[in-house]
């Protein structure tokens, strides 16, 4: 029997266009990479400040959109909730929203004359803008999202016969919660977390306009990619690497859940 092949030529050649197009740029900076500088491009003070705080803020982040996220998602998944249809399209906004947008919309809320920031620096002398804090603000508020779309997707799919028996047996609802919907949810739990940390990581836009780009304090690895493009090239290319390094390592361990199943 002969085999059906690919695929007609119409299909076949856009498609590998397409996949050309993706893989091209990055395999540019694969090759274009100064592999015997690396090391002393990385080692950099100013490289490994920006690193740590990359790391740091975007696992502050993420385990703010843990303590929020799920919840949030355990929320839209009850079929019971008015207005869901609305409120998971609130939520979803920051997914399509400039991020630049997104940062200009916390400056208003959290500036120091903002609708909350004001009444913060007023009552407790509280700024948030161009601090460390401002840069896991602005991260969260990216990477939430993620959390909640990947948290709610598991719950809906979670048998929920287990919840019943469970509340039968006299459970009350935060055991129910805590025993069995969000062990049956931990795989979407997970993935949704390493998802929101890898987008808190590669956080720029929103970042840059809530929090600004000074060095150690709140210039993260995108920030400083972006600055050493103007001042140092190979610099840039070596911390662009970095960033896809962490990428494709975000991809690797999510596979199972995200790639296979597409």
């Amino acid at each position: 029997m002969r085999g059906r092949g690919i695929g007609p030529p119409a299909l076949v050649i856009p498609g590998v266009v397409g996949l050309v197009f993706l893989v091209l740029p990055l395999a540019g900076l694969v090759i274009r990479a100064p592999w015997t500088r690396l090391p002393q491009l990385l080692g950099d003070e100013s490289v490994l400040a920006a690193l740590r705080l990359s790391l740091l803020t975007a696992t502050a982040s993420t385990a703010l959109c843990l303590v929020f996220g799920v919840p949030l998602a355990w929320l839209l998944a009850q079929p019971s909730l008015p207005g869901r249809s609305v409120l998971r399209a609130l939520v979803t906004v920051p997914l399509v929203l400039p991020p630049v947008v997104g940062g200009v919309a916390l400056l208003l809320v959290l500036g120091r004359r903002g609708l909350v920031g004001e009444w913060l620096d007023r009552a407790f002398g509280v700024s948030l803008p161009f601090t460390t804090a401002a840069v896991v603000v602005a991260e969260t508020f990216v990477a939430l999202p993620f959390l909640v779309l990947s948290v709610e997707g598991a719950l809906r799919a979670a048998d929920r016969r287990y919840e019943e028996a469970a509340a039968t047996l006299g459970a009350s609802r935060w055991t129910v919660f805590r025993r069995v919907t969000l062990p049956l949810a931990a795989p979407g739990v997970l993935a949704g977390a390493v998802l929101a940390w890898a987008r808190a990581l590669g956080e720029f836009g929103a970042t840059i306009t809530f929090a600004g780009s000074f060095p150690g304090r709140t210039q993260t690895m995108p920030l400083a990619v972006y600055l050493a493009l103007e001042t140092n090239p190979d610099a840039a290319i070596a911390l662009s690497l970095l960033l896809l390094v962490v990428s494709v390592a975000t991809l690797a361990a999510l596979r199972d859940r995200w790639v296979t199943r597409l």
